[in-house]
Parts: C-alpha cells; sequence; structure tokens
C-alpha cells in the first residue's frame, strides 16, 4: 500500500501558512501530567528514599525495600562492557573515542589580561562538581545517549556523573551499562520518570543531588525537568525528533528515501522533510519510499510519521530552499547537494549539517563524534548541541590597581549618582586618589 506524504510548493500563496501548520508542536503536558509530576516531585523532595522507592516499585513493577537494590557498581558496569560480543564492543569503544576527540576540541580555558595601569581583567573557567544523567530505561534504551552525555561532562572535568535509568520488571540493557563504563559514569541507579529527576534535583540520603540534569525522557520525565529547573540546570525540554534533506536531484533516491526513515523511524511525531529544486527529484523519492517501506522493521511508525508531519517540498530556487532551511531551524539538516560548501554561509540556524551525498545523519547519531543532543522545534535559532561548555560555568575576575580603582570609580561614581544610588556612588568614590 502506498503511503501519502504532503507535497508542497514554496510560490504557492499559502505557503507561509502551510509551514506554520506542518511545523507546529505543542510539547507541554496537560494538566493531569502536570499534577502527578507535581505530587512524584513533592514527595520525593519530603520523603526522599522512601518515596523514590515507593514510586519505583509502583511504576516499574519492582519490589525492593531498600536503596541499595537500586545502585549498581563499577564492577558491574565494567562486567557489562566485558561481556559484549567482540562486534559491539568494539565499535562501542570506537564510537566513545570520537566522541571524545571531537569534544576535546570544545574544552574552554580561564584567561585574563592585565591593563596599563595594572588592572587585571580576566574569566575563570570552572567545571560542575556534580551532573546528573538520565536515560531511558527497558527496551527504548539508547546507549549512545549515554555517551553524549557522559562523555562531554567528563572532558569538563565535572568530577561525579550520576546516571539514572529505569528497569521496568528489573530488565537491565547491558548495553547501556557497557556505555555507562565506556563513557566514565561514577554512580548508577536503576530509577527512572519523575521521582528519579527529583532526587537528583533535591538530593536523598542514598541519591546525591546534582547540579544540572541532563538526558532524554518521556513526558513525564520532560515534565519534571520543567518544575526542578532552578533548583538545578537542565540541558533542554526537546520535542520530537526531526530532519530537513536539502537535495539537488542528483543523490540516488533510496538513500534520501532511507535518511528520511531514519528519523521518521523514532516515534509516530518524528518529523521528515525533504526539499529540492527538482520535482522529478520528488517523484523518484516518493516511490523510493513506497518500495522501501515494507521493508522496514518499524514501517507503521515510518508510515504514522510520514503521512502525519512529513513533507516533500518543491523549492523554485536554491535562494528558496536556503529560505525553508532557515525558516524550519532543523534540528539535523542534510545538504545532499554538489557543492555543500557554498551553501554553508547561507544557513544560519541548523542544529547539526550534513555536508555532502555520502554524509548520512544516521553517522551523527551514533559515531561520527559531534554531539548528538540538538534543539529541535526551531530551537536552533537561538539554541546549540550538548557540549563540553554546557557543563563548565564561567566566573568574571576583576582586580584593580590603585590607579585603576580611581580611575574606573570616577566613572562609576558619575553613573552610580545618575541613578540615584548614593552608596554605590561612595563606595566607589572611597578608592578615588585625591
Amino acid at each position: 500500500m502506498s503511503i501519502t506524504i504532503r507535497r508542497f510548493e514554496s510560490t504557492a500563496a499559502d505557503f507561509d501558512q502551510t509551514m506554520n501548520a506542518l511545523l507546529s508542536w505543542e510539547s507541554v503536558s496537560d494538566t493531569g501530567v502536570q499534577q502527578a509530576v507535581t505530587d512524584i516531585v513533592n514527595a520525593v523532595r519530603s520523603r526522599g528514599d522512601e518515596a523514590v522507592i515507593e514510586f519505583t516499585n509502583r511504576f516499574d513493577r519492582m519490589n525492593v525495600e531498600t536503596m541499595a537494590q537500586l545502585e549498581l557498581n563499577q564492577e558491574q558496569l565494567q562486567a557489562a562492557l566485558d561481556g559484549l560480543p567482540e562486534l559491539q564492543r568494539d565499535a562501542l569503544l570506537a564510537a566513545a573515542a570520537r566522541v571524545r576527540a571531537y569534544h576535546e576540541h570544545q574544552r574552554q580555558d580561564s584567561w585574563r589580561y592585565t591593563e596599563a595601569d595594572g588592572t587585571v581583567l580576566g574569566q575563570k573557567v570552572t567545571p560542575l562538581d556534580r551532573v546528573g544523567l538520565y536515560v531511558p530505561g527497558g527496551k527504548a534504551a539508547y546507549p549512545s545517549s549515554v555517551l553524549m552525555n557522559a562523555i562531554p561532562a567528563h572532558v569538563a572535568g565535572v568530577q561525579e556523573i550520576v546516571m539514572v535509568v529505569p528497569t521496568p520488571g528489573g530488565e537491565l540493557n547491558q548495553l547501556v551499562l557497557a556505555a555507562a563504563a565506556a563513557a566514565g559514569v561514577s554512580r548508577v541507579f536503576t530509577i527512572g520518570g519523575a521521582q528519579a529527576v527529583a532526587a537528583l534535583a533535591y538530593g536523598t540520603a542514598t541519591v546525591p543531588r546534582v547540579d544540572k540534569i541532563v538526558g532524554p525522557g518521556n513526558i513525564y520525565v520532560a515534565t519534571a525537568k520543567r518544575m526542578v529547573f532552578g533548583a538545578v540546570g537542565i540541558d533542554m525540554i526537546a520535542g520530537p525528533s526531526e530532519i530537513l534533506v536539502v537535495c539537488d536531484g542528483a543523490t540516488n533516491p533510496d538513500w534520501i528515501a532511507m535518511d528520511l526513515f531514519s528519523q521518521a523511524e523514532h516515534d509516530e511525531d518524528a518529523q521528515a522533510i525533504l526539499v529540492s529544486t527538482e520535482a522529478d527529484f520528488l517523484d523518484e523519492v516518493q516511490a523510493s519510499i513506497n518500495r522501501l517501506l515494507p521493508t522496514m522493521e518499524r514501517q507503521d511508525i515510518i508510515r504514522a510519521s510520514l503521512e502525519g508531519r512529513g513533507a516533500l517540498i518543491h523549492a523554485s530556487s536554491r535562494e528558496d530552499a536556503l529560505a525553508i532551511i532557515n525558516r524550519i531551524a532543523p534540528e539535523h539538516l542534510e545538504l545532499s547537494v554538489a557543492d555543500p560548501e557554498s551553501w554553508l554561509p547561507d544557513v544560519r540556524h541548523a542544529g547539526a549539517i550534513f555536508m555532502g551525498r555520502y554524509t548520512a545523519e544516521a553517522l551523527g547519531d551514533y559515531c561520527a563524534g559531534p554531539n548528538h543532543v540538538l534543539p529541535t522545534s526551531g530551537t536552533a535559532r537561538f539554541s546549540s548541541p550538548l557540549g563540553v561548555y554546557d557543563f563548565q560555568k564561567r566566573s568574571s575576575l576583576i582586580m584593580c590597581s590603585a590607579d585603576g580603582a580611581s580611575e574606573l570609580g570616577k566613572v562609576a561614581s558619575t553613573l552610580a549618582r545618575g541613578e540615584f544610588l548614593t552608596a554605590h556612588a561612595r563606595s566607589a568614590e572611597y578608592r578615588i586618589k585625591d
């Protein structure tokens, strides 16, 4: 059975309205979810470990009595890594090495400079003390997310990385545990949901309080992260995965169809969009989609995603295609064109840019090196991929010499008195030389 994907012309009079409808996404949880999360977070905040155990038993079909039963040790993590089939272990370690090498380039150092009068100004870069990493559990576990979240924290110099991962029915995902070992995770608790987020945010007798929580999760996890923000930092509130492929019509249409599938198979709300200046190429890709879809294990999910939120867009020109790119501000952008470098200066908004016909987005998900935690739902207009800088904070350094304090004091005094802040002015004036 053929699949019906919406098709648009960029020159259509209602194209802007069409795009608004295509890209709309409401990620706010309903009042029922918010109330449930509020109750869980407040219970963990007030009752600590007792509440964590209660909710873990209830939601994850567990039967534990102590938090000790919900913590894994380093020997268990290493055993998971050692026990992987050789091919899988080598792939995991190769990916970890590439992710680490890339993020080493992001490391920021402190700096300072000295002015002519001896005043010193600068910036001190300090890693966060402790970070919490949320990892989805059960059959939907993603070891690649462990690498992408934990390794940049490790490179940044974070001393303790605390991972939480639910184990519904006691099901441990060995590949996730192996990834934790490869990425240098410090402690692992087999808890999940809003209760895990609350435990990380506020701390319990067993779970240490962290400075920032990162990692993906369901609507309950996202709602909990939003709720505890302020008590801790968070990475982002992520929407569904998305890809925008821009092709000049010269790439194998089967490749492009599979690139679209690679995002659509995440879930029914994922978004996959193809833009091309060649209308005939859109027909070729549509034919490839119809032919290849029956071969996919997750074909029902792919179909729902493409029919619900996918699109094939005919752009009238390269300039039109670039305008669409910047309008969408996609999480993943594939420039499957002859000269992607020439497009790059005009691409202003994209989470990650995959350049050329051979650069499948899937490579970035696992092992290319750059982080796969990316801004979604148009937030690439003002957000960046997760990186080492997300696990460091910066303190300004100011050390005035006597001469510098005297000269700056005159400026500060004038401005402070203009704001009627007399104590500010007099504090600065005390340092002014006679």
